[in-house]
């Protein structure tokens, strides 16, 4: 087991732990918790032998092996599938002892070396770390490309594959999940599910630390505390804990006050010396309960849009993709074909395996990339906020904050879009001190500032422009729990639409009311919930997995996940019989019942009716919203499909109070 007795930590002058203890059995998941600098890092890097304690007792069983993900990114022509393999540093070990014990020609030694390598897994290493590329999202025409013709992004995978083909006792990844789309993160969850060593995660992902740990340990105030349970349960135990500590704080509080007051009101009287003297005595003898000092929650909020166009925009047969790669060259189509409106108030969460289009779509939207073909009309005083995946993309690493604001400034006013924010220098600055840029900060080159800050600094510079259109493409990569907190309240009270990717499954599901899926080259509704998408991307990760095993045989169709079947009601039970009596009195029952129920069941006749009418006129209105059109008969076409789905609201309404109703009536009858 890992055990920490007393430790002292330092970093530098800063104290990161202060005779923290701590102990952790083989085979436990845990997640590693705590605010921004608390020292999660630094444990790991006490963990593996980077630093060390200077103080207090620590130990890691002797005979664990350790994995865990490299920080630096590779710059190696390696074909991907090899790199992945030279994680496996026992079968690296192994090959170097056959090629020594070859060398020395020694019958004895190469035998043992040979029996060596075939436990190291020798004979099935390639699929093993094919596997895993697979699995984190690689296609397989990429198996044996060039670690570095891959970006940044994918390059991190790669060092996480490699990390996984270690085998281990005890594994360590600090945020994992950062550069995972969410077919990749659920195949990461399964297969940690199945590590059968101590796994240790630093993550600010909510369920992915509620699907895979079963211990959270949390930093705070230079102390470890441990929690049996996951992050939901360790918020909850914590809650409790925090309220009795406060109950506590107060009862003892007011106990002092009342020894206080005695011994101030007898200290001076001869007769009531000694008891006034007992009481300091308990009184300095009392351990004292300190205060609970909760952490001060970062909050924001976007300011009401200054106009909300209805629609936001309509494509007409657009495709979405990138521009010829050489001059004269054939453009890149990704998506194809789409024809959908985006209307105000819309939370849209886009779905899509990696290399689908998310991105290409958001980027087109956005204005970064042109639309292969087919039109994209914005309705009038359309303002896009727009969250790039990479935070360089729209930052300078050179500049700082409060340079990167006064920017904005020239260019919403050179453009027109100011919409009354204050613009003076020190204004700029007192908006960065709201999302917690505040003295040197502001002055902060942008390059050397954390993942996390760069978040807050681009979500600082969309809040301020007013925004009624969000483009968020993977926000909450590098963000804390409590900024991606934040970012859900905040986004739930906005005004306008929201299109929004992430993998970050609790802010989908807090903030998105539908989803739209990006698949075989074309965009189309997913009628599910991120459970019903969970089991559609493990089932699509079967079959891909069968069509590798049966590459030899001839290719069918990829089959669609087996629908869910219905449930069927049991049969209702036969009435027993009775004599002629009882079942005049029954025949009377039912046609009173009957005679109650007419008037309710001709309204609720009626409002399926009214139902079934308003959906067409709806579908009617949606298609021609997604046809040319001039910019008044969009308008005027989404007034008329907002005022339709306000009728179908309260007519669904109604007809689920008179099916209750009617219900309820047959129930007592």
């Amino acid at each position: 087991m890992i055990t920490l007795r007393n430790v002292v930590l330092r970093r530098g002058t800063k104290v990161l732990l202060d005779g923290a203890s701590a102990t952790l059995n083989p085979g436990e998941k845990v997640g590693l918790v705590g605010r921004n600098g608390a020292g999660k890092s630094s444990l790991f890097r006490l963990l593996d032998g980077t630093l060390h304690e200077d103080k207090g007792d620590f130990s890691v069983p002797a005979q664990w092996r350790m994995a865990q993900v490299a920080q630096d990114m590779p710059e190696t022509d390696m074909p991907a599938t090899q790199f992945v393999i030279e994680g496996d540093v026992t079968l690296l070990a192994a090959q170097r002892e056959v090629a020594e014990a070859e060398a020395s020609d020694d019958g004895e030694r190469m035998a043992h070396a040979y029996m060596a390598l075939h436990d190291a897994g020798a004979h099935d290493a390639s699929a093993r770390a094919q596997a895993l590329i697979l699995g984190l999202g690689f296609r397989t025409d990429e198996l044996e490309r060039p670690v570095n013709s891959f970006s940044g992004g994918w390059r991190m995978r790669l060092q996480l594959a490699r990390a996984l083909m270690c085998p281990s006792e005890l594994l360590l990844l600090d945020e994992p999940t950062n550069h995972l789309d969410l077919d990749a993160l659920v195949w990461l969850e399964a297969w940690l599910k199945r590590y059968d060593g101590t796994l240790l995660v630093i993550s600010h992902d909510r369920e992915f630390l509620d699907a895979i740990t079963n211990v959270t340990l949390h930093i705070e105030r230079a102390q470890l505390t441990r929690y049996g349970g996951n992050y939901s349960r360790f918020e909850d135990m914590r809650a409790e804990q925090m309220a009795l500590q406060a109950t506590a704080y107060a009862r003892q509080q007011e106990k002092m006050a009342h020894l206080q007051k005695f011994i101030d009101r007898f200290k001076a009287k001869a007769s009531k010396a000694k008891q006034a003297q007992s009481r300091v005595k308990a009184l300095e003898r009392m351990e004292k309960i300190g205060p609970v000092l909760a952490e001060a929650e970062f909050t924001f909020e976007f300011s009401e849009p200054q106009n909300l166009p209805n629609p936001m925009l309509a494509m007409h047969e657009v495709s979405f993709g990138y521009p010829p790669a050489t001059e004269g060259g054939e453009p890149v189509t990704i998506v194809r074909g789409v024809s959908k409106s985006v209307l105000a108030g819309q939370r849209i969460g886009i779905l899509g395996a990696n290399g689908q289009g998310k991105s290409t779509v958001v980027k087109t939207i956005a204005r970064d990339l042109a639309a292969i073909s087919g039109e994209i009309i914005e309705g009038k005083g359309l303002n896009i906020g727009y969250f790039a995946q990479q935070e360089l993309d729209v930052l300078r690493p050179a500049d700082t904050p409060l340079e990167h604001m006064i920017r904005l400034v020239k260019d919403c006013t050179a453009q027109g879009r100011l919409s009354g924010q204050a613009t003076r220098e020190q204004d700029l600055r007192s908006f960065l001190g709201s999302f917690n840029f505040t003295g040197d900060q502001v002055k902060q080159a942008v390059g050397t500032m954390s993942g996390g800050e760069k978040a807050r600094l681009v979500l600082c510079m969309i809040v301020w422009q007013r925004p009624n259109l969000l483009l968020l493409d993977e926000p909450t990569n590098h963000l804390d729990l409590a900024t991606r907190e934040a970012l859900s309240v905040a986004l739930n009270e906005f005004e306008g639409t929201v299109m929004l990717v992430s993998h970050d499954r609790a802010l989908l599901r807090a903030v998105c009311d539908e989803f739209w899926l990006v698949s075989r080259g074309g965009i189309a509704p997913f009628d599910g919930d991120l459970d019903d998408y969970q089991r559609y991307l493990l089932d699509m990760a079967k079959q891909a997995r069968e069509a590798r095993r049966n590459e030899g045989r001839a290719e069918a169709p990829s089959p669609e996940p087996a629908p869910v079947p219905a449930a069927t009601d049991p049969a209702p039970a036969a009435a027993p019989r009775g004599n002629a009596e009882q079942r005049r009195l029954d025949a009377q029952k039912r046609q009173a019942l009957a005679e109650r129920l007419r008037p309710l069941r001709k309204q609720l006749e009626q409002a399926e009716k009214q139902l079934d009418s308003l959906s067409r006129e709806k579908a009617r209105l949606e298609a021609l919203l997604s046809q040319p059109a001039s910019p008044v008969e969009l308008a005027d076409a989404g007034k008329r499909l907002k005022a339709i789905n306000d009728d179908i609201e309260t007519t669904e309404a109604r007809w689920l109070e008179l099916t209750e109703a009617i219900e309820a009536a047959s129930t007592v009858a």
